[in-house]
């Protein structure tokens, strides 16, 4: 990756960051105001502090570590640990003077600004980009061809999906949808040769898909006639006269009538001089092609697939746009039971920074970039709702005891139960990182 890509990618995570933690904290903030609560300092980042400024009785800065943010609320007991107040009796403008329900709105603020954003996006992207898939029956003219992870289940080339779990579907995407690899005893039902094969989704298939190693992406892509799409510079495609909207029609006498049979050619060729005939504007043409050691070629296709685009109205992308934000939820606490469960490996599955850098990318796509940040907020929404002291969900946890029992815990418990949390975020974080960093790697 070129260092434009680089600087593209990262800006992107920054910007993506800024906004989700910004708008979590601006939760927070504005539910402590509402209730008459002393906010000392709003932060997006971790000190050091970058700028600042002071505005009323609240400073608002940037931190140097663009992990996270925070709000200070005078009288709490949180991650800066400051605990000097204890020793004072309770003033009026203190997080801890306030009623129990109105503590509880204000650690539920951050939470209810991520959801509502990532419902909010959901819905705009849906209603001004509508849907684009491949239709089933589209795909299913050839079949689809698999990776060698979905060879591993026993799927093969030309194969036709015709059902998931016994049921018809629309999108070619659902093939390789979360819901459907996450849930437990999912299976394919299989046209083969005009056989129906029943293939069974294995347990253990997500933390094989998440492995670097199986090669990232689908499992199964269609089969597809293609024609030359964009081709890559100082590669043998280019060099020896190929343009874009050239058809291969046969390599060294073998004829080439899908993209993978082509795929399969080139790569059986390394290092050796082949034959190209191929159709351009109607005409017949011949080259000879010396291919690399690498044998690579350098050709991008175009598929002879048209995919298809699902429009929404306004009216429609509220209720359809809601589904798709909770649906994130939803397999995040699948991913997590399975993770729990020890049917899959956290090392595979968990990813930090650099994983969702990856998911940006190095190319600046504004529907992308909106959908993985509402993707982004509703996944830190279920994080911080998670029952970890030192996270929103912790003290949600301890607030709800003090609302149903009618006590509250002690000021010593809560010190030391959100040191523990501390420490043990801070090493999922690490974790995180390194995890990154190692898969990055080996």
């Amino acid at each position: 990756m070129d260092i434009l890509s680089i600087v593209v990618m990262v800006a992107q995570v920054l910007l993506g960051l800024s906004i989700l933690v910004g708008l979590h904290e601006l939760g927070h903030l504005l539910t402590a105001k509402m209730f008459g609560m002393r906010v000392e300092k709003y932060s997006i980042g971790f000190p050091p502090k970058v700028v600042g400024f002071q505005y009323g009785e609240t400073e608002y800065s940037i931190g140097a570590i663009p992990l996270g943010g925070f709000v200070k609320i005078s009288g709490m007991i949180d991650e800066s640990m400051d605990t000097e107040h204890l020793s004072k009796e309770p003033q009026p403008w203190e997080f801890r003077a306030k009623p129990a329900w109105q503590r509880l709105i204000v650690m539920m603020g951050g939470i209810i600004v991520n959801v509502i954003l990532g419902i909010l996006i959901f819905i705009v992207m849906f209603y001004a980009y509508g849907e684009q898939y491949y239709k089933t029956s589209e795909v299913n003219k050839h079949g689809i061809v698999p990776s060698e992870l979905g060879s591993e289940i026993g799927l093969k080339v030309g194969d036709k999906i015709v059902e998931i779990n016994g049921k018809p579907y629309e999108s070619f995407s659902d093939i390789y949808s979360p819901k459907v690899i996450l849930q437990n005893g999912s299976y394919y039902t299989v046209d083969r040769n005009g056989e129906l094969l029943t293939i069974k989704i294995p347990s253990d298939f997500i933390d094989k898909f998440s492995d670097k190693k199986a090669g990232g992406g689908p499992f199964v892509m269609p089969r597809s006639t293609f024609t030359i799409g964009k081709l890559s510079p100082g590669h043998p495609a280019e060099e020896n006269g190929l343009k874009p909207g050239d058809r291969i029609l046969e390599i060294d006498g073998q004829k080439v009538t899908f993209y993978d049979q082509f795929q399969s050619l080139i790569k059986s060729k390394k290092d050796q001089t082949i034959d190209v005939k191929l159709e351009r504007d109607g005409k017949i043409l011949s080259k000879s092609i010396k291919l690399g050691k690498d044998g690579v070629i350098g050709v991008y296709p175009n598929l002879d697939i048209d995919p298809s685009t699902k429009k929404y109205t306004f009216a429609e992308a509220i209720p359809y746009g809601t589904k798709k934000a909770f649906n994130v939820v939803w397999i995040n606490i699948q991913a997590f039971g399975k993770i729990f469960r020890g049917e899959i490996s956290a090392s595979k599955s968990l990813s930090g920074p650099v994983g969702i850098a990856k998911l940006f990318g190095g190319t600046w796509d504004w529907e992308n970039f909106w959908y993985l940040v509402g993707l982004l907020s509703m996944v830190l929404a279920f994080m911080n709702f998670m029952p970890i002291p030192a996270l929103d969900g912790g003290h949600v946890m301890f607030l709800t005891y003090e609302i149903v029992s009618g006590r509250k815990p002690s000021d010593k418990f809560l010190e030391n139960s959100t040191k523990i949390g501390m420490v043990f975020l801070l090493a999922l974080m690490a974790f995180a990182i390194f995890n990154d960093i190692f898969k990055e790697v080996f």
